[in-house]
């Protein structure tokens, strides 16, 4: 992670005690901006670059949940900072990274941090996709995707209805925050095991995923017996 951020926090004294603790726990390098309320938020948003949202969800006294599910459908992860512990769960639901609830210790603002770089596990209680739609973001049940592609920086879902829709974060970013019914079979493609029917194997040693719907899927060789022991 290059390690680019937007604090989005109303409380002078917590944005700055944020701003403070990202600096010394991700280093030097971190390029920090801060926002004060949603419209500041969703400027900075439109015009900088960054890889990691650090949202609070109440923002002089206007609800952020709309910043966070429009957060839900872009390349960047989240993690919510708030008082608000009862809306965690519909922040997970949504795509949120994490949820650290205030008041906060160094430590849980180091746990969520060091998530975002990929060193600790994600709590993977995503049930929605946000994908942008004619200017807007729309959502999708998890349950409803078949198979992930990679294409590119973006991912590439499939549908049970035969809809395939771009999403803005990449294959890993979204194997983070899926449930574990999405397995890795190969890495460019991600497979929804709910629908999985049979492994298959062809000439040359190449093995394929059966999905329900008419979807097939290649399956790397090094991650051949690893899928053969989720589908027992």
């Amino acid at each position: 992670m290059s390690e680019r951020l937007l604090i989005v926090e109303d409380e002078p004294l917590v944005r700055q005690r944020l701003e403070r603790l990202c600096r010394e726990i991700l280093g030097k390098g971190a390029r920090i901006h801060t926002a004060d309320c949603i419209e500041d938020a969703a400027e900075l948003l439109r015009t900088r670059p960054i890889d990691l949202l650090v949202l609070d969800l109440n923002l002089r006294g206007k609800n952020g949940f709309a910043v966070m599910q429009q957060a839900a459908a872009c390349a960047f992860h989240t993690i919510v900072v708030s008082a608000y512990t009862e809306q965690a769960l519909d922040a997970f639901a949504h795509g949120v990274l994490d949820f650290v609830p205030k008041p906060f210790t160094r430590e849980r603002l180091t746990q969520a941090l060091d998530r975002a770089r990929g060193r600790g596990g994600a709590t993977r209680a995503l049930r929605h996709l946000g994908v942008w739609r004619g200017g807007d973001v729309q959502f999708v049940e998890v349950t409803d995707v078949c198979c992930i592609t990679a294409d590119g920086d973006y991912s590439l879902l499939q549908l049970r209805d035969g809809r395939r829709l771009l999403h803005d974060k990449s294959l890993d970013r979204l194997e983070s925050l899926l449930p574990t019914t999405f397995h890795r079979v190969h890495r460019s493609h991600l497979a929804n095991l709910d629908y999985a029917e049979r492994l298959d194997v062809q000439s040359g040693s190449r093995y394929t995923l059966h999905l329900r719907h008419g979807l097939v899927v290649p399956v790397g060789r090094s991650r051949v017996e690893q899928l053969r022991n989720r589908l027992a």
